[in-house]
């Protein structure tokens, strides 16, 4: 009981902060896009698309300050815990300089590496500037971020982070204007990034009161240790970015910027859906951790066949909307004229049904010290991504790049991580699939049904009023019919299905 209750709060605090980062994006995009107009958005489209690959500077360490800090803290190794943290804060110091060399070569650079669809290419080289700046200041300040992770204050860490997106939004909406558009939000970024990084320092060290810096801690077998776990949780930051940032970056130098907003529509959506059902691998991986440094091996399995349940059902859940009302919340969200945009949204939440669950595995088994494989499988599916998104663009367009991420997604995801996965945690496959897949059917059968009644009998589009309250009364049907297929199994009116579930 007291394991649903952590991981249930810890959930609830971060659906709840992403909850609110989903308004304020749904809200922003448009305002911004409208705002800059086409071009200019699709360049800082383009040029964000490269910062997101200062995920790679992190070296795998951020996952690697959460497991051993949840694992030191729960063995109440505090010395040990002191000295993860502050390796972490040294290699992110080096890096850190690092980056700022890189970045004024990039920006010394500008003008001569892409033909630039703004007026200016002084706001360009600015924007690049700031940008690299913001990189460092989270670089550092994501090790405290991780210490909040590792002792699993979930709900502080997402209370900062609601107060991030909300104060991003209000300073956008006050300053943002077309001429020097970009430079002014990469300066909201980077204003936001301070006080989010300096939140994080405050609450770690009121957290962990043992916390401490110093040469003294700064050990070699420490940087071993967290290396021999970093340069495979490094693996797997890298297959993600390639797959989730290099799209963007393959249609603006084949198809041009203004190809980049369309795929971009639907890219962003998905990414809205998907994070909040992803928290749920985010809060599992330093509850992993402590399970298995505690020795609890039978809850451990059933948090793995729980979080995975969850996952499907909540990733299939929003594929089932989209297919009914994916273009009425496009349309009403950036307007018309973007058609493709739905149709490629379906086709990536369907990729997602697979991703999401077996991405929550991969976590846990991160959690548990099991990196090697799944970082390399991830790696695996990344560059064949690729491979295939550039071979796919030209005949296909948008749709080959589409195509190019989720066929490698399946095939390596499902044809061997998932069995790998299976075999290091010793779990039969059919009791997997019974205690993942099983309590789902009824619940997403009956979502399925009111979905494509509403579609047939009433027009949402046009209002957020209508598509709120069809949203609402989807999750009112898919909850309460898994709720009641919960208590109909208490009661033993119907079959568990599952024994580990």
């Amino acid at each position: 009981m007291k394991l649903r209750s952590s991981i249930k709060a810890n959930l609830l605090a971060s659906w709840a902060a992403h909850g609110v980062a989903l308004a304020v994006g749904l809200f922003l995009m448009p305002y911004v896009l409208h705002t800059l107009g086409d071009g200019s958005y699709g360049t800082w489209i383009f040029i964000n698309a490269f910062s997101n690959y200062a995920g790679l500077l992190y070296l795998g360490f951020g996952k690697t300050v959460s497991r051993f800090v949840a694992s030191y803290h729960a063995r109440h190794e505090w010395d040990r815990l002191n000295e993860v943290v502050n390796v972490a804060l040294a290699v992110y110091s080096l890096m850190g300089l690092l980056t700022l060399v890189a970045v004024g070569v990039l920006a010394w650079l500008a003008p001569a590496l892409h033909a630039w669809e703004v007026d200016s290419v002084l706001e360009i080289q600015w924007v690049i500037v700031v940008l690299g700046v913001n990189v460092v200041i989270g670089l550092v300040g994501s090790v405290f971020g991780g210490v909040l992770y590792g002792v699993q204050r979930f709900d502080q860490e997402r209370t900062i982070l609601i107060g991030a997106d909300l104060l991003r939004a209000a300073l956008t909406v006050l300053f943002l204007q077309s001429r020097w558009g970009l430079l002014t939000l990469s300066l909201i970024f980077l204003v936001v990034t301070v006080l989010e990084n300096l939140a994080h320092i405050a609450l770690a060290l009121r957290n962990v009161p043992t916390l401490a810096f110093g040469v003294r801690y700064l050990k070699l077998h420490t940087l071993k240790e967290c290396l021999g776990f970093s340069v495979f949780a490094l693996v797997g930051t890298l297959a993600g970015q390639l797959i989730y940032a290099t799209d963007t970056v393959v249609i603006g130098f084949v198809l041009g910027a203004r190809a980049i907003v369309p795929y971009y529509i639907a890219l962003r959506l998905c990414q809205f859906l998907r994070r909040p059902i992803q928290q749920i691998g985010d809060v599992c991986m330093p509850k992993a951790g402590e399970l298995q440094a505690r020795s609890q091996g039978d809850q451990l399995q059933s948090l793995v066949v729980r979080s995975m349940g969850v996952a499907v059902l909540l990733a299939a859940g929003v594929l089932i909307g989209a297919v009914c009302f994916g273009d009425a919340l496009i349309e009403r969200w950036v307007g018309p004229g973007y058609p493709e945009s739905h149709l490629l949204l379906m086709a990536m939440l369907a990729g997602q049904v697979v991703a999401i669950p077996i991405d929550v595995l991969r976590s846990i088994m991160f959690g548990m010290g099991h990196v090697r494989g799944p970082s390399l499988a991830y790696l695996g599916e990344a560059l064949a991504n690729i491979v295939l998104s550039l071979i796919l663009i030209h005949p296909l367009g948008l749709w080959g790049v589409a195509l190019g991420t989720i066929i490698p997604l399946v095939l390596v995801e499902l044809g061997w991580l998932l069995p790998f996965a299976l075999r290091k945690l010793q779990f039969h496959p059919l009791v997997v699939a019974r205690g993942v897949l099983g309590p789902q059917i009824l619940p997403l059968v009956a979502l399925l049904c009111y979905s494509t009644w509403v579609d047939s009998q009433f027009d949402v589009s046009g209002s957020w009023v209508r598509l709120g309250a069809v949203t609402v009364g989807g999750g009112a049907v898919l909850g309460g019919t898994w709720g009641l297929q919960w208590l109909l199994q208490r009661s033993g009116r119907v079959p568990r299905a599952a024994a580990a579930a």
